[in-house]
């Protein structure tokens, strides 16, 4: 095995001590610009590559930050939504010369192991939160640990903890006023997320609250878990429950997320009743999915890659200690149009 080049030898090719390669490696204003452009380059030419445990210790910084998700692996790898956060956080992080953790539970049961693994380990200089039930008492105890801590979402609960999120009370607002307004829609069913999570509840509020501005009485709610198995299931307990005739008694569906949109169009196209005929279809996210469909889906564009990059800048500001601005930073989200509604993909869907 070759040997591994130490600071040391950077030091002797220069022809300075070792205290003064590692000030020059770390840009020290005490190092004149000759000296750190020298021992940068026999650095480079020797393939030095710096300690980060022996700097981590020099600055007592961890130069890492963890996501912390409450579940399990599976569902953090299984759902895009986590994909684009980490694309973000990388992003953020890797301009700080920073890696990223991943901490999650052994199973679904919302336990306690995903936060304490890092407030123990102290393998973090800070975490940033997200999918938390409502309520999840580990999310509090991590605020109040002074390890500083973003949460992605919205915790009514927690209103002075910085966090970062959208409004999924208006966003899925816009979905209803959209088919209401545009297609004349008003038998509506609304297939919600877990209603043990904010995201849930906000997203059947917004449906309604948009269903009551509009007089509409003859809506539903069936709780799914996000997942494409459960809006398939909703869909095939309203085809179960029909009466007389009736082919299928809502003129449309509003799914919390795409994933359960897919699901639930698959069984209507199954029982051979028109998209958007028959059935208007919306969904919410636009990881992915929404665009491969026939007919694509009709959603709301979350930016969970810009989430996942400004959570992470407003974390490294709490480790830099740098003011922040106000505690919640809300993102714009986008309708996007496309053919389960009844709108013209060729002239809506920007892909």
């Amino acid at each position: 095995m070759p040997k591994s080049v130490t600071l040391k030898d950077v030091a002797a090719k220069v022809g300075v001590t070792s205290a003064a390669a590692s000030m020059a490696l770390s840009g020290h204003e005490r190092i004149s610009e000759k000296t750190r452009a020298a021992v940068k380059q026999a650095a480079e030419d020797l393939g030095y590559v710096p300690s980060s445990a022996g700097r981590a210790l020099r600055s007592q910084r961890a130069d890492a930050v963890a996501l912390v998700v409450p579940n399990s692996s599976a569902h953090v790898f299984g759902h895009l939504y986590f994909m684009h956060v980490l694309t973000g956080m990388s992003t953020a992080a890797n301009a700080h010369d920073a890696q990223v953790i991943v901490s999650t539970n052994a199973d679904t049961s919302n336990g306690g192991v995903a936060y304490e693994r890092v407030m123990r380990s102290r393998t973090a200089d800070g975490a940033i939160v997200t999918s938390a039930a409502i309520d999840d008492h580990h999310v509090e105890a991590l605020v109040t640990s002074g390890l500083p801590v973003v949460l992605i979402g919205n915790y009514p609960h927690l209103a002075d903890a910085v966090s970062v999120g959208i409004d999924d009370v208006s966003a899925t607002e816009q979905l209803v006023e959209h088919l209401v307004t545009e297609h004349g829609r008003r038998r509506l069913l609304h297939v919600s997320g877990t209603l043990d999570h904010q995201t849930g509840i906000d997203r059947r509020d917004g449906f309604l609250r948009a269903a009551e501005k509009h007089g509409l009485t003859d809506v539903a709610v069936i709780e799914g878990d996000l997942a494409e198995q459960s809006g398939a299931a909703a869909v095939e307990q309203v085809l179960r429950q029909r009466t007389g005739d009736e082919r299928f008694p809502f003129d449309g569906i509003v799914f919390a997320n795409d994933d359960m949109a897919v699901g639930g169009l698959a069984v209507l196209r199954r029982a051979g009743i028109s998209v958007p005929g028959e059935v208007a279809v919306v969904g919410f996210d636009d990881f992915g999915f929404a665009r491969v469909t026939t007919p694509g889906i009709t959603t709301i564009r979350v930016p969970a890659e810009e989430m996942g990059r400004i959570a992470t800048e407003r974390l490294f500001d709490l480790v830099d200690r740098r003011p922040g601005g106000h505690a919640h930073t809300e993102l714009d989200v986008e309708v996007v149009l496309r053919g389960s509604c009844g709108c013209d993909p060729d002239h809506t869907d920007p892909h």
